[in-house]
């Protein structure tokens, strides 16, 4: 009995003991799991996210562009494509030679995506293909298990509704490069895209927008199990331009198939109303990737479609440098209103003869008939007493051969010369320099735009300066607001002389623009008409009197006419140039005519909305032969 009190008492001391380490043991692993799970359940939640949800930027839409009263110009199309996040997939050399066989690429394609995956973190999506078709999605869906980090997504691409009628003016989007995408990890996201050229570029901070965020979950094998939270980010800025759809479409097709460039201001403030350059390109190739046959061909083309010419192209302006060189000798003396030279249809200059247009003896003229009729010789004259310098000083303040402000990317200032730029190139400069310079040729090169500025200086005394963008994100630019622009620092008696020429020109029976003057009741249209030859002619072809119509395309002179209308209050001021289209009374004129007459009826400087019915066409230009 004994023994078996001993063994109970034995027995009872071990149970209490084991008890008591099973209760202190029971009592640490539940203050451990109190402290895991209670204590610390917010950090350790978060590390459970952490490996189950990932969290990657996704670009935001690109604002759109639209003309002044809200057509679309530049507007997005949602398609679908497959990105690849490197850090979601535990082999990623396995996973691209999985997407490889399911959706073949070519090796530049593929080098691409290497040196995207080399130059990004591996959280930030690298774009495999744009552009998926359904077959595609259907190849990737079917095969996910031996895709993860593949992802499928909604993705925009550019639209432009005017397609080529626009495209040097509105411009186009392409992907970063490198060097951009080290600079700002936005630009690294897929889809994003930046402007390259016109008011894509100019407005491309305004159209990228603020990237948004997609948090989805994953499984061990790095799948998407579904999609947490989703924010799109915020769409960029709508821009407005100051163009008038209707007006472009229609500069467009008043070129035809000739070649060259129109620009159309408002004449009191600078606004670009049109911009055209032919002939033109399809701006969403370079969206998608421009074909190496489209490319070549545009490469070859001899008529340089790429280029905007308005802008960038630098020629000759013949006769419509005058006025500039009017206004500089008056402002210098070597004109007054009354002043006049003899015009026997030629200047003799050493052993030098310089004819005047047609060799035509115009006789003893003053300035403003000088401009009516476009006296070559005249302007010899003037241009050597007046100066080089003193020429270049004054077509500085008219916008010509000067960095003009504008907005538009890309622009070419030109040139006109001065005493000092020929000693710096190396250029003996002699009388016979500034004589052909006294009509726009020589060395003297601008571009369509700077003319179109000239234009409307002298027909506003405004120091308006040509812009693209009339509001971002619906505030109206500084730039548009009528009553800001500063006067011209111009004598207004000498701009009075030099509208009264151009006046003339359009509207007397003399004037070399005389056939296409305005047909409009009660509104006339002043304008100066300008012939400038690309091809030196021979001793030979002047001996027998050649036609430049016979001539090849590239040898014959380009055609030129600069306007603004109304004559007595000018709203609208333009300048038209066709390549070596001959004769600007002949191929110019007749543009310059049909434009004015469009923008006159349908006033898009002044309206506040379109009209409701369409335009009514324009009246028929009418025929004449001057050639100036």
């Amino acid at each position: 009995m004994r023994r078996q009190a001993k063994n109970r008492t034995g027995f009872t001391r071990r149970a209490l003991l084991i008890g008591t380490g099973q209760a202190a043991v029971f009592a640490a692993i539940t203050t451990r799991l109190y402290h895991l799970q209670v204590s610390q359940h917010g950090k350790y939640d978060l590390m459970a996210k952490q490996n189950s949800i990932s969290e990657r930027l996704v670009a935001p839409e690109r604002g759109i562009i639209t003309d002044r009263f809200g057509a679309v110009l530049a507007g997005n199309q949602q398609h679908w494509n497959a990105l690849f996040v490197k850090d979601m997939a535990p082999e990623p050399d396995v996973v691209l030679e999985n997407f490889y066989r399911l959706i073949p690429l070519s090796d530049d394609e593929k080098a691409r995506i290497q040196q995207d995956l080399a130059a990004h973190p591996g959280y930030i999506p690298v774009m495999l293909k744009d552009w998926l078709d359904w077959p595609d999605m259907a190849a990737i869906e079917v095969n996910t298990p031996n895709l993860p980090g593949v992802i499928v997504q909604a993705g925009s691409s550019r639209t432009y509704p005017l397609d080529r009628a626009a495209a040097h003016a509105v411009g186009y989007v392409g992907r970063p490069d490198q060097k951009e995408a080290a600079q700002n990890s936005v630009l690294a996201l897929p889809g994003m895209r930046v402007g390259r050229t016109g008011a894509e570029d100019a407005n491309d901070l305004s159209l990228r927008g603020a990237p948004g965020f997609v948090q989805t979950e994953t499984n061990v094998r790095g799948e998407v199990m579904r999609v947490v939270a989703q924010d799109n980010g915020t769409p960029g800025d709508t821009v407005a331009l100051g163009l008038d759809a209707g007006l472009q479409q229609f500069a467009v097709q008043s070129f035809a198939d000739q070649t060259g460039a129109a620009v159309m201001l408002d004449a009191t403030t600078g606004e670009i109303l049109a911009m055209v350059s032919t002939p033109s390109f399809d701006p969403t190739l370079f969206d998608k990737g421009v074909p190496n046959d489209i490319w070549n061909g545009w490469m070859n083309d001899p008529r340089h479609p790429l280029l905007n010419k308005a802008t960038a192209g630098l020629f000759a302006p013949g006769s419509t440098f005058k006025p500039s060189v009017a206004l500089a000798a008056l402002k210098c003396g070597a004109l007054t209103p009354d002043s006049t030279h003899t015009c026997p249809g030629f200047l003799k200059l050493g052993d030098h003869t310089f004819w005047c247009d047609n060799h035509d003896a115009h006789g003893t003229i003053n300035v403003v008939t000088a401009l009516q009729v476009s006296c070559d010789v005249f302007f010899y004259k003037t241009a050597l007493d007046t100066g080089i310098d003193n020429i270049a000083a004054m077509a500085a303040k008219m916008g010509q051969g000067v960095d003009l402000g504008s907005d538009v990317p890309h622009v070419q200032t030109g040139l006109v010369p001065t005493l000092e730029w020929a000693k710096k190139h190396g250029i003996y400069w002699v009388k016979g320099n500034t004589v052909v310079e006294g009509i726009g040729q020589g060395y003297v090169q601008l571009t369509p735009m700077a003319q179109a500025t000239m234009i409307a200086r002298v027909a506003s005394g405004l120091a308006v300066t040509p812009h693209l963008t009339r509001r971002v994100g619906g505030v109206l630019q500084p730039s548009s607001v009528p009553g800001t622009i500063p006067a011209l620092d111009v004598d207004d008696q000498h701009l009075a002389v030099v509208r009264q020429g151009l006046f003339e020109v359009v509207n007397t029976p003399n004037g070399t623009g005389y056939g296409s003057r305005l047909t409009i009741p009660g509104v006339q249209m002043a304008g100066k008409t300008g012939t400038a030859q690309v091809h030196n002619n021979t001793a030979a072809e002047k001996a027998r009197n050649f036609n430049d119509m016979t001539m090849a395309w590239a040898q014959r002179p380009n055609a030129w006419f600069v306007a603004y209308a109304p004559a007595d209050a000018p709203r609208y001021a333009l300048a038209v140039m066709v390549e070596h289209g001959n004769f600007g009374a002949q191929t110019a004129a007749p543009i310059a005519h049909d434009l004015m007459t469009y923008a006159l009826l349908n006033d898009p400087a002044g309206r506040d909305k379109p009209l409701a019915n369409p335009p009514p066409e324009p009246p028929p230009t009418v025929p004449q032969d001057n050639s100036a």
